[in-house]
């Protein structure tokens, strides 16, 4: 039970923290969305998406199956591994990133991040939710839940192609000096 308890919070809580940091950066006249560096529709859908692949983790964790098999324990053991993993890196990213975070590219000045987690990855909260995903879709084994999150990691793979553009014609050597001595992932 406190399991399902602290599994469940880690969604709900980054997602308060995350809308929660937008209704501070507005106070502070910071505009949270950046621009959708990828078409805004498929920007946004996928976004989203990721709600309902959490969503199925949190059923299949309080007991509502969604599974079309029976899930064998050790795939439950990795999924909950994976779900963990995920946020803590999108935790840890998104304390990382302080001001700098933004939905989408940054339409104003940002500093490049290259401390603490981005010794490791350049994208560590896309990282964790990566392995959120892939959790969703190894605790549940819907196949539904496999092509969104299929879906979903495919179309942030391009934003994050995107976003990479951005910040080398932002940063420029800096950001390619970083490019050379930290990986895009892990």
């Amino acid at each position: 039970m406190i399991g399902a308890i602290v599994a469940t919070l880690l969604p709900l809580c980054f997602l308060i923290i995350l809308f929660g940091g937008g209704a501070h950066f507005l106070r502070n006249n910071i505009e949270q969305d950046g621009e959708a560096p990828i078409h805004r529709t498929l920007f946004y859908l996928s976004k989203y998406s990721i709600l309902a692949i959490w969503g199925a983790m949190v059923l299949q964790i309080w007991g509502i199956s969604l599974s079309v098999i029976t899930v064998p324990p050790l795939i439950e053991v990795l999924g909950l591994a994976a779900w963990f993993f995920g946020f803590a890196f999108l935790y840890l990213g998104r304390l990382e990133m302080g001001s700098s975070f933004r939905l989408g590219t940054p339409k104003e000045h940002t500093r490049l991040k290259v401390g603490g987690l981005f010794r490791v990855s350049r994208n560590p909260m896309y990282v964790g939710m990566y392995a959120t995903v892939v959790a969703s879709v190894l605790s549940t084994l819907n196949p539904v839940v496999l092509v969104l999150g299929a879906s979903v990691i495919a179309i942030h793979h391009s934003i994050v192609l995107a976003e990479e553009n951005h910040m080398q014609k932002v940063f420029g050597l800096e950001y390619l000096d970083y490019c050379n001595q930290v990986r895009r992932y892990v």
